[in-house]
């Protein structure tokens, strides 16, 4: 039972080495996004740091639309991040779980 316990708690460890190394790595993956119409370009981490924001130089004459595009192409650079990060994870989280019959479906 004990060497049962040891051996889960240093896959536990092994594991949480894993999440915290595919973290760190998230940092350097880079998401663009555009606006439908290709005027604002964005750059974001896996992490959701935003990198880079390109703006057409057409979009500074009207702030509200500005405001808009930038709202719209963020949300969707974050969401497309944070799916990639919760995706990373969880495969880093699954592949450390010991195997308990229902599990599975955690983490699909």
């Amino acid at each position: 039972m004990f060497g049962d316990m040891m051996g889960m708690m240093g896959k536990l460890k092994e594991t949480q080495a894993k999440v915290a190394a595919t973290k760190e790595r998230l940092h350097t993956v880079l998401i663009d996004e555009n606006s439908s119409d290709g005027l604002l370009k964005t750059t974001i981490t896996a992490n959701r740091t935003i990198k880079n924001i390109a703006i057409d130089d057409t979009l500074m004459a009207d702030k509200e639309q500005l405001e808009d595009y930038l709202i719209l192409t963020l949300n969707k650079a974050i969401t497309r991040a944070t799916e990639v990060n919760e995706a990373e994870l969880a495969a880093v989280a699954k592949e450390g779980m010991p195997n308990i019959p229902g599990m599975d479906s955690l983490f699909k």
